[in-house]
Parts: structure tokens; C-alpha cells; sequence
């Protein structure tokens, strides 16, 4: 007896399966510009006033607007409609550039901690005043960049990035606005490069999950929020389904999820209403909008292809 074959794919949006707005555009470009800028100001005037928490907060802020331009790019990219090549389209560049964020960061840590432990042990003096006006413009300009991208943070790993860098940004400038008033009252100069230091620490701690949550998805691992025990129990329980075989879930992207499974079903195929419906139940409560549902009369029969 031939088994069943069906696919069936379904296209609505939901949760863990939406995209970002057209006007997330505007946001990367407002975004690049504002803090490509404000690098150029802060890097030039923490040279000038000998601030390296200046200088790292500027070198932070560099690899935020590379970070901001791939993750633009990468965006643009996942639009584009899919062809022979590349029949999933280029939706997968959202994960590779997730990855190319975090290596950016790393690099950009071991250049900061280098000067920075250069600076600890020869210190040199530091206009605390500088560092306090410069930094307190970034505090402006990461809020303000930080919060074009708040609505999406949680639908799109490359938007929440955008979002945590702006914000971990801001609130760096402001560890370098405390730190110089600190330098003013105390005229401690060891203060500045302590402070880079801890600089240097939040980015780490804000690499590192990034590079985690980029590196699962980049081996294609069950998205965050998904579980697949809940996802086989599901499939296992519909009408007809005796057992659930060949389950595999991944990331298409960083916002769509897709699914593929063969379902043993030992009366026959129940008609394309069955299928329908197990993709809208999989889209609302396990946020998967792309499935595949191969279905079997048994396990033997498809395994001879009979």
C-alpha cells in the first residue's frame, strides 16, 4: 500500500514568525548616521582629553555601527524573494550576521583591553570635564537610537541586538559621565582606564550571548522558546497520528521557523483540512509558520517505500 505524501506550508505571521516593519529602515539609517558621528566626536576629543573610557566607549560604539550596517544589510537581504540557487531566498543572512556581530565585538574587546592595560600601568592625566559633555551626548544619541528598535526587540534576534547594543551604550556613557565627575572631585586619573575596563566587561558579557544565541542558530538548532518535546506531543495526539518520526525544527532566519516531519497514520490521509489545521495550531502555540508534513500508513512502508 503506498504511504500518503503531503506537504503543506502556511504563510501566516504570528508569534515567532514575523518581520520587521518597513519602518525599521529608516531606524538602521538614522541609526548609522547619529552614532557614526558621535564616533568620530568621541574618539577624537577621548584623544585629546587623554580619556581611554572615551576611546573605548568610541571603539564600543564603531562596532555597533558596523553591527548596525550588517544587520541592515542582512534585513534587506531576507526580503529578497527566493530562486533556483537559493530556495529558502537569503533568509538565513539574518543568522550570519548575528555571527559576524559578535566576532566584530571580539575584536573590538582585545583592541580596548590592550591600550587600557597599557594606560594602567602608566597612567596619565584625564579632563574629567570632556568626559563628562562627551559622554553625556552619547547618552542621547544610544537612547534615542536604542529606542527606534524597542517594538521589534522581541520577534528578531538581529533588532533585539540592535536594541541591546544602543542601550548597553547608553548606559556605558553614562558609567563614563560618573567616572569623570569622579576624576574632578578626586583627580585620581587611575579611575579612567578601571572604568574602561568595566567598559570592556559589559561588552564581553553582551558578546557572549549574542555569539551563543547566533552560534545555535547558525547549526540550525530548535529556536529559543520552542521546545521539541512539546512539538512531538502535539503531532503524536492528532486524530489518526500513531507515531511521529523524522521531527526536525530550525531557525530559516532570525524571525521565521520551519518544521519538517513524517506522520504515520495508519487509516490514510485525512485530507488537506487536517493538514491546515495542524499548521495553524503549530503557528499559534508553537510558533512554527513553516511546515511539512510527510504522512505514512506505516513506518515499514515508508522506510521500503512501498
Amino acid at each position: 500500500m503506498g504511504a500518503g505524501h503531503d506537504h503543506s506550508h502556511h504563510a501566516g505571521h504570528g508569534a515567532g514568525h514575523s518581520h520587521a516593519p518597513a519602518d525599521f529602515g529608516q531606524a538602521f539609517a538614522v541609526g548609522v548616521v547619529l552614532n557614526s558621528v558621535f564616533v568620530v566626536i568621541e574618539a577624537t576629543y577621548g584623544f585629546i582629553s587623554g580619556s581611554m573610557a572615551l576611546v573605548a566607549d568610541a571603539g564600543h560604539n564603531l562596532s555597533d555601527v558596523l553591527s548596525l550596517l550588517l544587520a541592515w544589510g542582512a534585513s534587506i537581504a531576507a526580503k529578497k524573494p527566493a530562486n533556483a540557487r537559493f530556495t529558502y531566498g537569503y533568509k538565513s543572512s539574518t543568522i550570519l550576521a548575528a555571527l559576524g556581530n559578535a566576532a566584530l565585538l571580539l575584536v573590538a574587546i582585545g583592541a580596548i583591553l590592550y591600550e587600557t592595560l597599557h594606560r594602567l600601568a602608566d597612567p596619565a592625566p584625564v579632563e574629567g570635564w570632556t568626559m563628562i559633555v562627551v559622554a553625556g551626548i552619547g547618552i542621547a544619541i544610544n537612547s534615542a537610537t536604542a529606542l527606534m528598535f524597542v517594538r521589534g526587540r522581541k520577534d528578531d534576534i538581529n533588532i533585539r541586538g540592535a536594541f541591546l547594543h544602543m542601550a548597553a551604550d547608553a548606559l556605558v556613557s553614562a558609567g563614563v559621565v560618573i567616572a569623570g565627575a569622579i576624576i574632578l572631585l578626586t583627580g585620581a586619573s587611575w579611575i579612567d582606564p578601571v572604568t574602561s575596563l568595566i567598559i570592556v566587561a559589559v561588552i564581553a558579557w553582551g558578546t557572549w550571548g549574542l555569539a551563543k544565541d547566533s552560534l545555535r542558530m547558525g547549526l540550525l538548532a530548535v529556536p529559543e522558546g520552542i521546545s521539541e518535546a512539546s512539538v512531538r506531543q502535539f503531532l503524536a495526539h492528532l486524530d489518526g497520528v500513531s507515531e511521529v518520526h523524522d521531527l526536525h525544527i530550525w531557525p530559516m532566519s532570525t524571525t521565521e521557523t520551519a518544521l519538517t516531519a513524517h506522520l504515520v497514520m495508519p487509516g490514510g490521509h485525512p485530507g488537506d483540512e487536517f493538514l491546515r489545521q495542524a499548521n495553524r495550531e503549530l503557528l499559534a502555540h508553537h510558533r512554527i509558520g513553516h511546515a511539512t508534513l510527510q504522512i505514512e500508513q506505516s513506518r515499514e512502508c515508508a522506510m521500503k517505500g512501498c
